[in-house]
């Protein structure tokens, strides 16, 4: 199953964009931190991911604060133009 909850912080939000087919998109950064316990040793976790928005979604997601924390639920695909990972942002809920 590919399903991603991720706590974090929009970092960069690009201008929108349409898809040849005419569905809005957005392009973000996210960055999250946090402690998590592996091994039984505190580690600190940092982590910079993009993602992407499409729909009436990127739309509400271009307005939102940045530096403020949220819950992304989505799915992780490879992009297009590299073996990086994208995060596919389905719902965003503020925490």
């Amino acid at each position: 199953m590919n399903q991603v909850n991720l706590t974090a912080r929009i970092a960069e939000v690009s201008p929108l964009r349409y898809t040849p087919a005419g569905i809005p998109a957005l392009n973000l950064v996210l960055e999250h931190e946090s402690e998590v316990v592996e091994a039984g040793v505190t580690r600190q976790v940092k982590l910079t991911v993009r993602a992407v928005a499409f729909g009436s979604l990127a739309e509400t997601t271009g307005q939102l604060e940045l530096g403020k924390p949220h819950l992304f639920t989505g799915f992780m695909i490879n992009a297009r133009t590299s073996k990086s990972i994208v995060l596919h942002i389905q719902a965003i809920n503020l925490i």
